[in-house]
């Protein structure tokens, strides 16, 4: 399974990468500026960005896609992709609500679905190329 995460990675990483920033740069730019204002940066700060890309994927890989694949299960894959998301954004978003004051509840809720929603789509793609390589 090692082998096969070590060759995961690097397409997981292109897909998650697409998705979010066609998601952050294009379909939801304009929300999350409106809704956060003067709480975003001006620039991305682009080390800790990766860095986060980074720790997520090899964290989805190991904990939604490689139990998916040794069940040989795509709803699996989806299900616990789905749920890493949740509690991954979760974890931000409503620690964000809890200690930032004016952290905007739309934004929780948007990126609360959001973090479901990529997750589950790139553990499902993540899925579908781990039987391609095999």
């Amino acid at each position: 399974m090692t082998t096969l995460l070590l060759k995961l990675y690097l397409p997981t990483a292109i897909v998650f990468f697409a998705l979010d920033l066609l998601w952050l740069g294009v379909v939801a730019k304009g929300f999350y500026r409106r809704e956060m204002g003067d709480l975003l940066a001006p620039e991305v700060r682009w080390i800790p960005a990766l860095a986060f890309y980074a720790i997520y994927l090899a964290a989805l890989l190991v904990l939604a896609v490689l139990p998916a694949v040794e069940r040989g299960s795509l709803p699996r894959a989806l299900a616990l992709g789905a749920l890493f998301g949740l509690a991954a954004y979760a974890a931000y978003d409503l620690t964000s609500l809890a200690l930032i004051r004016g952290f905007p509840t739309r934004v929780v809720l948007v990126d609360l679905v959001w973090g479901t929603v990529l997750s589950a789509t790139v553990s499902g793609a993540a899925y579908a190329m781990a039987g391609w390589m095999r």
